[in-house]
């Protein structure tokens, strides 16, 4: 009977949360296919971590930490980079997290490029970041202290200005 009650819960939580599961999986993998490989390895690694969540955290920060964990730690994937002609666009945060109206979907696609290139860990911050995830929900999820979050997200901005421009200008 208790099983059956935590697979009920279980399937109602990735039934209203499996969005979260599909961002992570999309942001580390461009095909369709492998994100759907992903996208069930995360099924499997929460369903098995389910019984030990003990709910000290959000659920949604715990599925995140799951989700991540399984995609940095069993996952790699082979680089398929588009190279465009673009403009400068500053890498900030109106870009990170843009209002759709002022933005070009090319300046987007040109920053998800430029994410592509970013390491495993820096992928899952910005990520994070780009979710509107509060310092404290980024140091519980990646497991690093609020001041670590900070300096990495400052870091990744500069990066990631490097790589857009890089990217913009066809290098």
């Amino acid at each position: 009977m208790e099983e059956s009650r935590q697979k009920e819960e279980f399937l109602a939580l990735i039934s209203e949360h499996q969005d979260l599961i599909r961002k992570v999986a999309a942001m580390y993998y461009k095909n369709q296919a492998d994100q759907e490989d992903a996208f069930q390895e995360i099924l499997v690694n929460l369903w098995k971590a389910y019984p030990t969540f003990r709910g000290e955290s959000k659920i949604t920060t715990w599925m995140y930490r799951v989700a991540l964990n399984t995609v940095i730690s069993g996952f790699r994937k082979a680089s398929n980079r588009v190279h465009r002609n673009r403009s400068d666009v500053n890498i900030s945060d109106e870009l990170i997290k843009p209002d759709r109206e002022q933005v070009s979907s090319d300046d987007i696609d040109v920053l998800y490029q430029s994410i592509d290139r970013l390491t495993d860990i820096e992928k899952a911050v910005i990520m994070l970041y780009m979710e509107e995830k509060t310092y404290d929900d980024i140091a519980e999820i990646m497991g690093m202290t609020r001041t670590n979050v900070g300096v990495k997200i400052n870091r990744i901005k500069k990066k990631l200005q490097k790589l857009y421009k890089e990217l913009a200008n066809g290098y």
